[in-house]
């Protein structure tokens, strides 16, 4: 017989609190690119280097905890929309690591390959966040639906 092991709620909180942090600082780091196109001002590819190495940073716990709920643990049911998420996660990471490279190069070199990277990541998370989102409550409202 298999036992199949419920997340540890500690598990579940501390994903639950850094798992939107690192969306923040990729649309923050999307934006200052954008504004640096516009003005020209080094400041801004300056602080969207930093916004992208600190969303890097904050993306690795909530992404093991995920690796762990997802693909490790032995849960009775685990949603195609927690395994689509989980990889357009991975894709976004990657994305982020070359657009950390690439923003470490001078100024305008980050021109346009940065902003154009940095919106394949915002965009590949905010699919990942909306079709979970959309998943999870159309998974529930069925379950409620036949508690009814």
């Amino acid at each position: 017989m298999q036992t199949l092991y419920a997340p540890s709620r500690t598990a579940l909180a501390v994903y639950e609190l850094f798992n939107p942090l690192p969306l923040g600082f990729f649309v923050a780091a999307w934006i200052f690119d954008i504004l640096y196109i516009k003005t020209a001002q080094i400041m801004w590819t300056d602080a969207a280097s930093w916004l992208i190495a600190f969303g890097l940073l904050l993306a690795i716990l909530p992404r093991i905890i995920n690796l762990v709920q997802v693909w490790i643990t032995q849960r009775h049911y685990v949603s195609r929309a927690e395994k689509i998420a989980f990889w357009l996660w991975l894709v976004a990471i990657v994305v982020a690591i070359v657009d950390a490279f690439v923003h470490s190069r001078d100024a305008w070199a980050v021109v346009p390959l940065g902003v154009i990277l940095s919106t394949g990541v915002v965009v590949l998370l905010l699919i990942a966040h909306v079709q979970l989102a959309m998943r999870t409550r159309l998974w529930s409202g069925e379950k409620n639906n036949d508690n009814a």
